[in-house]
């Protein structure tokens, strides 16, 4: 969601900065356009950035017989994949 929001943010910005001709009284639209754009880069930096750290749990169940006692045995493992330290 952060992704899409800084890409909105930073579209909503070019189009006050590059795309609107017309003056406020008090207001400095092509500012407030470059600052939309850069909260925009930076929205989308840290979406990114968090994206990057999300850990992805793997469950895994698995049963057998054992040939021995003939009974049933249950094997659960959970592992976590941990991002890639850069």
């Amino acid at each position: 969601m952060s992704i899409g929001f800084g890409i909105f943010l930073f579209a909503v910005g070019a189009i006050l900065a590059f795309a609107v001709n017309f003056a406020v009284e008090g207001i400095e639209l092509v500012t407030i356009g470059y600052i939309l754009m850069a909260a925009g880069v930076v929205t989308v930096i840290i979406g990114v950035a968090l994206m990057m750290r999300r850990r992805s749990a793997v469950a895994t169940e698995r049963t057998a017989v054992d040939p021995a006692s003939g009974e049933r045995v249950t094997r659960r493992e959970a592992s976590v994949d941990d991002p890639p330290v850069a």
